[in-house]
């Protein structure tokens, strides 16, 4: 049964001229900046903050922090329930592709795909079965099998011919670490990724990552006010390159930046022993404008347009292959 869904992947470039295609969930950080009428110069600062990031991060053999650009690629991914081709295929996975380029070597160097994690089936899980399930309940649980569905696809996409004809490296996807959760720093630091982080109690976006098949690590890279959450497939510190992690760093730390603040763009430095939290005050804004308020209101459109859409048509065929999937 693994081999009945087949899988498309498409690239499009996010640059200043960036449009959000049909398919594109429009809570994504990425489209969110590219629309309304600020949506090209809110394009471009965040272009020129990625690049600048980066270059004060690979600082060797840059004596003018301008060596380095950041190329960035959306993929998205859809999914065809009859391996055949006959029926619709639906968008399940929006990532980013990175793509570094050394201006001094004019050396285009392949950069790690995944960063930003986008999916219509999580804004299903998230925003209708988890909040019908909670509703009117005291205490916060998950149903059974939360996000089985959800890992499987992922994980059959990252397994299947597809993947492996478009993308060299398996997926690292860096996300805000949880603001529920309290992370203590170790004695461990990285010469990119920096001060580590670990934590006593894994976070629900934790556990649903591990459905995925991907662990988490918490890093605070150089000069930064708080930890990254990477998840990742095999060893995050072995399997890529210094300018590989630079690449993802730069990129998502920017866009946390700007959808929070608080925690990204604060004007003083995480502790040795940090909770996050969105009702910290001392913060700095960036220039860049972004509906924080709008992107959670979409996000339960969007689940419940993955239900009529995705879920509900083809639920017989999903829990049956869902409960019989191995690797």
């Amino acid at each position: 049964m693994n081999n009945e869904f087949a899988f498309t992947v498409k690239s499009l470039r996010f640059d200043e001229n960036y449009n959000p295609s049909e398919n594109t969930r429009i809570t994504t950080n990425f489209a969110n900046l590219a629309r309304g009428h600020k949506r090209q110069e809110n394009l471009h600062n965040a272009l020129v903050m990625i690049d600048n990031r980066f270059n004060s991060l690979a600082h060797w053999d840059n004596p003018k922090s301008d060596r380095y650009a950041v190329e960035l690629d959306i993929i998205s991914v859809g999914m065809n329930v009859d391996a055949a081709g006959e029926g619709k295929t639906f968008p399940v996975i929006e990532i980013l592709k990175t793509n570094i380029v050394d201006k001094k070597t004019n050396q285009r160097i392949e950069g790690i795909v995944g960063n930003n994690f986008s999916s219509y089936v999580r804004d299903y899980d998230f925003s209708v079965v988890l909040l019908d399930h909670n509703k009117e309940k005291k205490s916060f649980s998950t149903p059974a099998n939360f996000g089985d569905l959800h890992g499987n696809i992922f994980k059959a996409f990252i397994n299947s011919e597809t993947y492996k004809e478009n993308f060299s490296k398996p997926p690292v996807i860096c996300l805000s670490v949880s603001s529920k959760n309290t992370y203590h720093r170790t004695g461990n630091q990285h010469p990119v990724l920096g001060i580590e982080y670990e934590q006593h109690e894994s976070s629900l976006t934790d556990d649903y990552f591990a459905k995925m098949g991907l662990k988490a690590r918490y890093f605070m890279p150089p000069n930064s006010v708080a930890p990254l959450a990477f998840y990742f497939v095999g060893d995050l510190v072995n399997d890529y390159s210094n300018l590989e992690l630079i690449a993802t760093i730069s990129t998502m730390e920017t866009f946390q930046k700007i959808y929070r603040p608080e925690i990204y763009n604060a004007n003083s430095p995480a502790g040795s022993c940090y909770q996050p939290s969105l009702n910290y005050q001392d913060y700095s804004l960036t220039q860049i404008v972004y509906d924080r308020e709008e992107r959670s209101r979409l996000a339960i459109e969007q689940g419940k347009f993955t239900e009529e859409h995705f879920i509900k048509p083809y639920q017989t065929v999903l829990e049956q292959w869902s409960a019989g999937f191995a690797l």
